[in-house]
């Protein structure tokens, strides 16, 4: 009896301990591991022809349809300026539901959902106008791991992105 009322015990702490934590999806752009929320990914699909859209920024491939919606395509890689994109086997776009908006982000990679609890991310560090971190909710630790940990809603509604909005409507 005692066994099945410790586990009933440890069965009440889990919520307590999941709310406390959150699910990230960790994906590679460049050397760098980054996490987004799991809750605004939708899908993940491989990196598929787009089609472009004229005068739209670089960092906006094109757009592709998804089942009937048509779904702005966004490459990270350039927009956080990290070097020559290459487009291949392992090059993946994450389908994320923001809002009322369903925008594809390329990645290099992705590598797996992680939990991080509260005491594993830190905030983003300062850099004094060095460089842009309003896009960072902070970086995540695991093990020897560090996470960039973006705000993915934060990052698409901004200013800059509402070109997504123009161009695709």
């Amino acid at each position: 009896m005692e066994l099945h009322t410790s586990s009933a015990a440890s069965a009440a702490q889990k919520p307590a301990v999941a709310a406390a934590s959150r699910e990230f999806l960790t994906f590679r752009l460049g050397a760098e591991e980054y996490g987004l929320d799991i809750l605004k990914v939708q899908e993940i699909r491989g990196y598929e022809a787009v089609t472009s859209i004229a005068n739209a920024p670089a960092f906006i491939k094109g757009v592709i349809n998804l089942r009937g919606t048509i779904v702005p395509i966004i490459d990270l890689r350039i927009k956080f300026a990290l070097g020559e994109p290459r487009y291949d086997q392992f090059t993946v776009v994450i389908i994320l539901t923001l809002a009322t908006r369903t925008v594809g982000v390329v990645v290099d990679s992705v590598s797996d959902v992680l939990t991080l609890a509260e005491a594993q991310i830190r905030p983003a560090p300062e850099f004094a106008g060095a460089m842009n971190t309003r896009y960072i909710r902070g970086l995540g630790t695991v093990d020897d791991r560090m996470l960039i940990l973006v705000d993915i809603e934060h990052l698409m509604t901004s200013s800059d992105m509402g070109l997504v909005d123009e161009a695709v409507h």
